[in-house]
């Protein structure tokens, strides 16, 4: 069984694909938009083949995002080195997004620093 894609609902879809575009490297689809319902939606996809799907449409409820809520908390992306892990979250820091943990080798030995992206949602960063 693999898992296909994440797919998230967002304020603003255009910023958001730019901000995984980015810093992530992703690709995003020409978009889709369906005129009835105006949905709008984008497939972003990664080198390795995970996609995350980012998701807007009309009256959407936006409740405060608490870093310790039930259900989805975090989408992670590994890097591949620990420098590059400081890299990214300096870039990030610099570009005024916030760094809540990290860079840091966490209590089970993962190196990760974890960052506040577009509407509050946490991303974290790995080896």
């Amino acid at each position: 069984m693999k898992i296909t894609h994440i797919a998230m609902y967002v304020n603003n879809l255009e910023y958001t694909k730019n901000f995984f575009t980015k810093y992530f490297g992703a690709i995003p689809n020409e978009g889709y938009h369906n005129k009835n319902t105006d949905f709008r939606s984008y497939f972003l996809s990664f080198d390795d083949g995970a996609q995350l799907e980012i998701m807007n449409k009309p009256n959407m409820s936006d409740e405060e995002k608490s870093l310790t809520r039930t259900g989805f908390a975090h989408i992670a992306f590994s890097v591949g080195s620990k420098e590059k892990v400081d890299e990214l979250t300096a870039k990030l820091e610099q570009d005024g997004y916030e760094v809540i943990s990290g860079p840091r080798t966490t209590g089970d030995g993962y190196y990760e620093s974890c960052i506040l992206g577009p509407e509050n949602n946490q991303i974290e960063i790995t080896i």
